[in-house]
């Protein structure tokens, strides 16, 4: 039996962006159309700062961030665009429900749950972390948020998270991820790297 080639994905995202969660569902349905496929893919998410003006602990309502940004009539025409491609993929992104934070500390989260057990603690993190973003409204900046959602997804207790969140554990690998990848040229998520050669924005 032909053993399977493994292909690495690193894809650069932010839990801010919700084409970045959108593209998490579309990238677990093209993986999921390989099955049949000699090959095994193995995913990595990096940090990517999109909101790189926030201060850790600021938040603010997302319609005021987005109209600040934006205005009005086009941050109206942003969430049409994203709410409509979100419900194609089946999901119910709330674009304005809730607040924008800094998410250091969800990305930290996300790189110490890699480093407990890969992509079987990373990916479900990620997907519980959009959901409370994007759909249940929930504040990613805040500690116990993320250890109640860390807990949820079965990458550390409650209390071991908030540990490890008010610690610097990770902090400066995470900085200097977030550094590097802005440093070659990369402005905008999803983005993805595929085996080290490839590069799909």
């Amino acid at each position: 039996m032909q053993t399977p080639r493994v292909i690495k994905l690193l894809v650069f995202s932010d839990i801010s962006c919700p084409w970045c969660y959108i593209g998490l569902q579309e990238m677990d349905r093209a993986i999921d159309q390989c099955s049949e496929c000699p090959a095994r893919f193995e995913v990595e998410y990096r940090p990517y700062r999109l909101n790189a003006s926030l201060k850790d602990g600021q938040s603010f309502p997302k319609r005021e961030w987005f109209e600040q940004r934006f205005g009005k009539e086009k941050s109206d025409t942003i969430e049409s665009i994203i709410s409509t491609r979100a419900k194609e993929v089946g999901l119910n992104i709330k674009l304005f429900d809730g607040v924008v934070s800094q998410t250091t500390l969800a990305h930290r989260l996300l790189t110490k749950a890699w480093k407990l057990g890969g992509q079987a603690k990373q990916l479900p993190l990620l997907t519980g972390l959009f959901k409370g973003y994007f759909e249940d409204g929930k504040n990613v900046g805040d500690i116990q948020t993320l250890a109640e959602i860390a807990a949820s997804c079965g990458v550390m207790s409650e209390e071991e998270t908030i540990k490890f969140l008010e610690s610097d554990e990770l902090l400066p690998e995470v900085e200097q991820m977030m550094l590097d990848v802005r440093k070659k040229g990369v402005t905008g998520v999803p983005f993805v790297v595929i085996d080290g050669k490839w590069a799909v924005g």
